[in-house]
């Protein structure tokens, strides 16, 4: 092959196209399908039904039974559809159930269609094994006159026989049930779901083609890649004590580009004396952020547990309380407007409503409505605990966390505002229920909101790394997750509870898996040869890179900017280079 010596021209061509990997062979897929609609019927039972006996009520009742007091009935609807009636109930699980052998170490997804006779209560699946051990594994709002989906789930740690019942408030209305199902997985079948969701949802198949002007394939050219910024965003918390500590702030600037601050944005550390508002703090760290190319989320401005407010306002008058929360949200909105990625405008609104008690039940909607005047352009967050962490706390469960969220988004002036998820993620100590996390996810990503997790810890535990992992890693591999935050840190910093490194800023088990997901979720240096077509295929998570093809035998070199993005069209580059 013959090369101009005084002019080397090579046509450089990528092509972006989403990978879609299967699963391994024998796997069970996951379905990710979920509706926070009230439907007219219900969807068929997800897999089939599972290990449930007679999912979908085809065969009368056959596999069920009663529960406590009440009775139980199949019926039909005008459309043909056959359902689960349980009447005269008058306790709160009373009803039908169903009884199923649980193996250890496998994880069980849940989901069922319930309606009420009369009214809207919270339905809760409970699985009872041991006597009176009750565990309970997810919750929808039920209502009348149309079918609500509840997803869940419960990771067995033990074998053994366990009850699947149903749990309503109020038994003196009849609770109708459809499209059971039970699906076990195995451990390894999980992990395979989450590496399927990375390629399908973090990352993309990059063709470059490099050729000669005269089309001819350059085989055994070289493409060098390097990634310049990662598209997903993986942080962690600062505090204070960075502003004094040089190895701290070394130690986070190595690893971090997208931080929260723990307590210095929030109103009880800026305004302690009423009228003495003080920002030095917050206006340093945010200046270190800025200055070392870090984004920052805005937490909080309101928060509405009342434990939680600066001492002099727990007693104010209502009329007295509206004055200082108007002047505090234009104060701290309006000082860092336009400098940070998102507000967590009134913390914990699902748990708490010192606001709401104090000012009235739209509260909530008022300050989403004049944080989103005062910077139109952030993302406003509901931010709350529990609400995937813990599967027995059903006051903060998806079903109640979207109620909440479709209130503020139907009160006037929050047309147009970006509002988002925040899910803190602070997990108790022990294995965490992952099918509840991911299954409440699935209903939290059918609003087509962004969400992201603004706190993951975990408490203290022998396998805090392993399990802290598996928490990290479901959220990253979730196709509605677009973003983690961490609230963890070094020990110098005062972090006790999840701790990444010692007092001497030496990785702990957990601080080691950290790096690892950091070095494992951006893309390293690759170098890749180019085949007998000119061709190289490459499998990129997305971010920015810098790429350059080189020849061996022309010693032709040029570099190249790309951007690899979810949902990008095909796009082909000509790059051409002078010898």
């Amino acid at each position: 092959m013959k090369f101009a010596t005084e002019l080397c021209i090579l046509l450089f061509t990528t092509s972006f196209f989403l990978l879609i990997s299967g699963l391994e062979v024998n796997s069970i897929s996951y379905d990710y399908s979920a509706t926070i609609q009230c439907m007219r019927k219900p969807q068929r039972a997800q897999y089939g039904g599972g290990i449930i006996v007679n999912p979908g009520f085809d065969h009368n009742i056959e596999g069920w039974r009663v529960f406590g007091n009440g009775t139980i009935e199949e019926r039909v609807s005008s459309d043909g559809n056959r359902f689960l009636v349980a009447s005269n109930r008058t306790q709160p699980l009373d009803g039908f159930s169903q009884k199923v052998q649980l193996k250890r170490g496998m994880i069980y997804t849940f989901s069922g269609w319930f309606q009420l006779s009369e009214g809207s209560d919270i339905v809760s699946v409970v699985f009872k094994r041991n006597g009176d051990e009750l565990v309970r594994g997810g919750h929808v709002i039920a209502k009348r006159g149309c079918w609500s989906l509840l997803k869940g789930g419960i990771v067995a740690n033990f074998s053994s026989p366990v009850e699947i019942l149903f749990e309503s408030e109020n038994p003196t209305v009849e609770l109708w049930a459809d499209s059971f199902s039970l699906q076990p997985f195995t451990r390894k079948q999980w992990r395979s779901h989450q590496d399927d969701g990375v390629e399908r949802v973090r990352k993309s198949r990059v063709r470059f083609h490099v050729t000669h002007p005269n089309k001819t394939a350059l085989e055994g050219a070289t493409v060098v890649i390097k990634q310049t910024k990662a598209d997903f965003p993986f942080g962690c918390a600062m505090n204070r004590h960075i502003l004094t500590n040089n190895e701290y702030q070394k130690w986070f600037v190595s690893r971090f580009k997208y931080t929260t601050f723990t307590n210095e944005m929030k109103w009880y550390s800026t305004e302690k004396i009423p009228g003495q508002e003080n920002y030095t703090i917050s206006d340093a760290m945010l200046k270190l952020a800025k200055d070392n190319g870090i984004s920052v989320r805005g937490h909080n401005i309101l928060w509405d547990n009342g434990n939680r407010q600066p001492q002099w306002v727990k007693s104010l008058s209502p009329d007295k309380l509206r004055e200082v929360a108007d002047i505090r949200m234009n104060s701290v909105v309006s000082r860092y407007k336009g400098q940070l990625i998102a507000w967590d405008v009134v913390n914990e609104n699902v748990h708490f409503h010192f606001f709401e008690d104090k000012l009235g039940s739209n509260a909530s909607g008022v300050y989403y409505s004049k944080a989103y005047q005062l910077d139109p352009k952030t993302n406003m967050f509901m931010n709350e605990y529990n609400t995937i962490e813990y599967s027995g706390d059903k006051g903060a469960s998806p079903t109640n966390f979207i109620r909440k969220l479709k209130k503020i988004q139907q009160f006037p002036g929050t047309d147009g505002i970006s509002l988002a998820i925040g899910l803190q993620s602070h997990f108790a100590s022990g294995q965490p229920n992952i099918a509840y996390m991911r299954s409440g996810l699935d209903l939290l990503g059918a609003t087509g909101l962004p969400i992201w997790l603004t706190e993951a810890s975990m408490d203290p535990h022998p396998k805090q790394a392993e399990y802290f992992e598996e928490i990290l890693r479901e959220g990253y591999s979730h196709p509605a997750v677009q973003g983690i935050i961490m609230f963890v840190g070094p020990e110098q910093a005062g972090f006790n509870s999840t701790l990444l490194a010692d007092a001497d800023f030496q990785n702990t088990p957990t601080g080691d898996i950290v790096d690892k997901l950091i070095h494992e979720w951006e893309t390293g240096p690759q170098t890749a040869i180019a085949d007998s077509r000119g061709i190289v295929d490459i499998s990129l998570r997305h971010g920015d890179y810098e790429v350059t093809a080189t020849h061996p035998l022309t010693k032709c070199s040029k570099t190249m900017k790309i951007s690899a993005r979810k949902g990008f069209s095909m796009e082909t580059i000509h790059v051409k280079m002078h010898a």
